[in-house]
């Protein structure tokens, strides 16, 4: 099986990845909210309390902290981070979740597509390391087939509160398999999905360690500026995934993954 990835972007554009401070407009965090500005603060408050009353979890705030079961506190952390997404205001804690560390989203401007759909994107330095990667690999008879890339917070919305309570899980469960919204790594246009076009009932499955495609990223990645994310150890709280690999191959990316979130 014979597969090939082109970028599908405009070629005047130039390579370069944009500097963090030239990511997006400056914006303010609740934590530099001034105490003289108490009506701002009272409208932030009362939104984020109306959403998070939809969810059922405006109760679990109102419960004396130091009494709060630890899954209580889960949800109501959970759904603040959700809340701030929802009206527009950024995450700013510096803290992980459930195991996961916190990720702006890629601006819109830096994602190019790998298919003719659009419907997978990277960042532009990340897309043009797995092109060439998939094509060393397609060299040596083995074929890399690519998943997922870009994920928007909103699209991990479903991905996290829509199955686990489709799945009856609990949030512990479900982050063990899944980051909730704003804690993916895929929102950073750096992280990919892959599998084995040759093997593909082994997508986004355990097995998929045991096919070509995995042995020869083993082997070949680190080529590409690629490591895979979530390796091995159980002590992580985050579930193995030989399919999911993350880019690290400029400053900007490596800064991302290994700088202080």
């Amino acid at each position: 099986m014979a597969l090939s990835y082109e970028l599908m972007f405009n070629p005047s554009m130039t390579d370069d990845i944009p500097e963090a401070t030239r990511e997006r407009p400056p914006t303010a965090s609740v934590a530099s909210a001034k105490p003289k500005a108490p009506v701002f603060v009272f409208a932030i408050s009362a939104a984020i309390l109306a959403i998070l009353g939809g969810a059922g979890t405006a109760i679990v705030l109102s419960r004396n902290p130091t009494q709060m079961p630890a899954e209580a506190a889960t949800y109501a952390e959970v759904g603040l981070q959700q809340a701030l997404i929802d009206i527009g205001l950024p995450v700013t804690s510096s803290d992980t979740l459930l195991g996961h560390k916190p990720y702006e989203e890629a601006p819109e401007g830096s994602l190019v597509a790998l298919t003719a759909d659009g419907g997978i994107r990277l960042r532009r330095s990340a897309a043009n390391a797995f092109v060439e990667m998939a094509d060393a690999a397609r060299d040596a008879n083995v074929y890399i087939s690519l998943l997922s890339g870009f994920r928007s917070a909103e699209q991990q919305q479903y991905l996290f509160f829509g199955i686990k309570e489709e799945q009856t899980q609990r949030a512990s469960e479900r982050a063990s398999v899944s980051a909730p919204p704003g804690y993916s790594e895929h929102h950073t246009g750096y992280a990919i999905d892959v599998g084995d076009a040759d093997a593909s009932d082994t997508d986004l499955d355990e097995e998929f360690e045991n096919t070509d495609a995995f042995k020869w990223m083993q082997e070949n990645a680190a080529r590409y500026s690629f490591e895979l994310s979530f390796e091995e150890d159980e002590s992580s709280g985050v579930s193995y995934e030989p399919w999911h690999w993350r880019y690290i191959g400029d400053r900007h990316s490596l800064e991302t993954f290994y700088g202080s979130p």
